[in-house]
């Protein structure tokens, strides 16, 4: 226990609350902003879709998030530790460490698939520069192009440099990698997607796509799915799985505020797939376009086809894949950032080394996985992912209860949180952990 508690001491830490912010909203935002938002905005009625998920992002924010930031502060370690601090607690410290591999891997897993796409983002950013993304003369040459590219060893170059980027930049550390990186890449995605909002919004035919986006559809918002996948949508958007939440938590001073940050990190993931439903879906009505496809063929056929036939379609397309670039990148790091934690904490390597540790597991797996990364993030997402915000939310709020709990939310503020906090928590954020692990081994996937 004191050898523990002087790694703790010594651990690293986010050097003000701007870096912590950014950070966390590079964490979530991803792909599911980018290229499933859109679509689900499209298909489940505009409005009527962003009603119950605005609710969502709400509720989990004020939830899991805040819950996933305690836990890791109080601790001051990642998945491992903390769950076996929470178990230790009721006398089962091994057993709670045993579950906190669970999110550890999932972590891992995630980051490892995750690094395949960005090795694709990649190649389609420079593309954007040599031409090359923009060749193709038809959609079906796109298909081709990008089928080409996703098969079994069809990137290998490109994914690696995308791993190598993101390990460089976790070899500085928290505060001068992770926290300086995000200070420069969420502005300028922020700003790039901005621009492409306005230049969008200067197409004709634009307008049909936010009357699209905006309607409100009473039959869509009477419909189980509509709920569903918006639940789906904030929930894995806000990155509740017990790893990237948590870890980064544990980096953070006690005069922290954490549901205010919470709430910060919330309000930017929704401005950001906002902002990628009004790029998006106004750009496909320019054409006449449906937008009836989400995850990497909206991303790497339609679009790209969609760009080249636009004014400008070549600088749109590279502000597009760079700000892209810049959103995968931020979140990489998030997944890579608990294994390494975990290396450094049970096998006290340095930073440098748990990171090439790491990095050369995420070089050989993600070459092996490409011809079947689909089915391995689905893997994640429908089972590991849900479960480890559940075992997360159950060994904060169950195990540990609830004085710890509400001491931890509540350091740092000048304000007591609401008292309803630690029950809204048991009794309906758990059992949502629950819902979506069920309803996506039922679905297929919600998230």
């Amino acid at each position: 226990m004191r050898r523990e508690r002087i790694f703790m001491n010594k651990r690293e830490s986010f050097t003000n609350r701007l870096g912590f912010i950014l950070a966390c909203i590079g964490s979530a935002v991803g792909m599911g902003n980018i290229w499933m938002f859109p679509t689900r905005v499209s298909l489940y009625g505009g409005g009527s879709y962003l009603i119950p998920y605005f609710i969502f992002v709400v509720l989990i924010a004020s939830t899991g998030v805040i819950g996933e930031m305690s836990f890791g502060r109080g601790t001051r370690s990642g998945p491992i530790d903390a769950f076996g601090a929470a178990c230790e607690s009721r006398g089962k410290r091994k057993v709670g460490e045993t579950l906190g591999f669970i999110p550890v891997l999932g972590s891992l897993a995630m980051a490892i698939g995750y690094t395949v796409v960005m090795g694709w983002i990649l190649k389609y950013m420079i593309g954007t520069f040599t031409g090359s993304t923009l060749a193709p003369d038809n959609i079906d040459s796109f298909a081709a192009s990008f089928g080409g590219m996703a098969s079994a060893f069809g990137n290998n170059l490109w994914q690696i440099i995308a791993l190598v980027v993101a390990v460089i930049i976790l070899m500085f550390g928290v505060g001068n990698g992770i926290e300086k990186a995000n200070k420069i890449m969420m502005p300028v995605f922020f700003l790039l997607f901005l621009i492409l909002a306005i230049y969008t919004a200067c197409q004709p035919g634009a307008i049909d796509g936010y009357k699209y986006i905006f309607r409100v559809e009473p039959s869509a918002l009477a419909k189980p799915e509509t709920w569903i996948f918006a639940l789906g949508q904030a929930f894995f958007s806000l990155s509740v799985a017990g790893n990237g939440t948590l870890i980064y938590g544990s980096y953070l001073p006690d005069n922290e505020d954490i549901p205010a940050s919470a709430g910060r990190v919330a309000l930017f993931d929704t401005i950001a797939a906002i902002l990628a439903a009004l790029v998006i879906i106004p750009a496909m009505a320019t054409t006449g376009a449906q937008l009836d496809q989400g995850g990497p063929g909206l991303m790497f056929i339609f679009l790209p086809g969609l760009f080249k036939s636009m004014p400008g379609g070549h600088i749109v397309a590279a502000i597009f894949f760079v700000a892209v670039f810049f959103a995968g990148l931020s979140s990489l790091l998030n997944l890579y950032e608990a294994p390494i934690a975990t290396v450094q904490e049970k096998l006290h390597l340095n930073r440098k080394l748990s990171c090439l540790l790491i990095g050369v597991i995420g070089v050989i797996v993600s070459i092996c996985i490409q011809g079947i990364v689909s089915d391995w993030m689905d893997v994640l997402s429908i089972y590991i992912c849900p479960l480890g915000a559940g075992l997360a939310g159950i060994m904060f709020f169950w195990v540990y209860g609830k004085n710890y709990v509400e001491e931890q939310v509540n350091l740092g503020r000048n304000k007591k949180f609401t008292d309803k906090y630690v029950p809204v928590c048991k009794y309906l954020y758990c059992p949502i952990c629950i819902l979506v692990l069920i309803l996506g081994i039922a679905l297929g996937g919600i998230g």
